[in-house]
C-alpha cells in the first residue's frame, strides 16, 4: 500500500545523470521544477540553503518563513511544500542515502546530526553570520565540482560539522553523552517500530532502562513524555497517509496497526483535535 504515496525520485528532479548527488544553485532547480509545489515525500537527503527570497517552506505540517541565511534538511520520507515570493537564490542539495556507504564504516553516521534526526524542531537551522560565508564557499564549490564524489562527500560531512559545532554546546549543557545517545537511540527505535511498539516499556526494555528513566529523558531534553513522543510519531504518520487522498481512512488504520477504523479515529481525534476525515478538509 505504501507504494501508492508520490514518492519524488533523484532522477526526476537532478539536472544532471549523476544519482548519487546533485547540488544546484537554487533558482536554476526552481525553473526546471516549477510545478513541484504539492505535498509529496523524497527518497532521497534533501536540504537548501536560502540566500534570497522570501514565502514559506512546510516540512511534516509545520510551517516556516524563510528568511535569508536559514538552511532547512529533510530525511527520507518526509513530507514538504512550498511556496515562495519574489526572486529566490540560494543553494539546494540532493544526496542519496547510500552517498557515504563507502566512506563510513556505520550506516547510521547521519543520525548523529541533530538536523537529520527526523525531530522538525531541529531541522531549520539559521546559520551564524560568522559562518555563511564559509558555508556558501562550500557549496558553491560542490557545485562546480560535483562529478568528484569523493569530493562531494567530504565536503558534505566537513559541512554538516561546521554547522553542528554551533549546538554541541548546548547538547553539553543539557544532558551528558549517554543521555544523548539513549535518546539517539529511542527516536530510531521509534523509527523501526512505531506502527508495532506504542508502549515506553517496551522501547525502555530495548534499550536496557527503565520505563520511568526513558521518560525522565524524553521530559528533559525534548520538553514531552516518552508516550507523547511515540503518538505523535503515529499520528504524524496518519497525517502524512491522509493528504494523500488516494488512501481510505480504513487503509490508513490498516497500514498503522490499529484494530478498527473507529479507535484509529478515536486515537487521532485525542491528540489533533480533529478527525481524520477533518483534517483532511483542513
Amino acid at each position: 500500500m505504501i507504494s501508492k504515496v508520490p514518492i519524488i525520485e533523484q532522477c526526476t528532479v537532478s539536472n544532471s545523470f549523476h544519482k548519487e548527488i546533485m547540488v544546484e544553485d537554487l533558482a536554476g532547480y526552481l525553473v526546471r521544477n516549477k510545478n513541484l509545489v504539492f505535498p509529496h515525500r523524497h527518497n532521497f537527503y534533501h536540504f537548501v540553503l536560502f540566500t534570497k527570497g522570501s514565502g514559506f517552506h512546510v516540512i511534516d505540517f509545520q510551517r516556516f518563513d524563510v528568511c535569508p541565511g536559514q538552511i532547512y534538511f529533510m530525511i527520507p520520507g518526509q513530507i514538504h511544500s512550498w511556496e515562495f515570493e519574489g526572486e529566490m537564490d540560494g543553494y539546494i542539495v540532493n544526496f542519496d542515502k547510500d552517498l557515504f556507504k563507502n566512506l563510513l564504516l556505520r550506516p547510521d553516521y547521519l543520525s548523529n546530526f541533530s538536523f537529520f534526526s527526523g525531530l522538525v524542531r531541529d531541522e531549520v537551522v539559521q546559520v551564524d553570520s560568522s559562518k555563511l560565508e564559509a558555508v556558501i564557499a562550500v557549496l558553491e564549490r560542490m557545485r562546480q565540482q560535483v562529478d568528484d564524489r569523493d569530493f562531494s562527500s567530504i565536503s558534505l560531512l566537513y559541512l554538516f560539522h561546521l554547522l553542528e559545532g554551533k549546538r554541541e554546546g548546548s547538547i553539553a549543557n543539557e544532558a551528558n553523552v549517554y543521555n544523548h545517545t539513549l535518546l539517539r537511540n529511542f527516536l530510531a527505535l521509534i523509527e523501526l517500530n512505531y506502527k508495532k511498539l506504542r508502549l515506553p516499556k517496551e522501547y525502555a526494555s530495548l534499550l536496557y532502562i527503565t520505563p520511568n528513566h526513558l521518560n525522565a529523558l524524553c521530559k528533559e531534553l525534548l520538553g514531552e513524555s516518552a508516550g507523547e513522543i511515540i503518538r505523535n510519531r503515529i499520528v504524524l504518520e496518519a497525517k502524512r497517509l491522509l493528504v494523500i487522498r488516494d488512501f481510505s481512512i480504513a487503509e490508513i488504520a490498516y497500514e498503522l496497526n490499529f484494530s478498527d477504523n473507529s479507535y484509529f479515529t478515536k486515537f487521532f481525534k485525542k491528540i489533533e483535535g480533529v478527525t481524520p476525515e477533518e483534517f483532511r478538509k483542513l
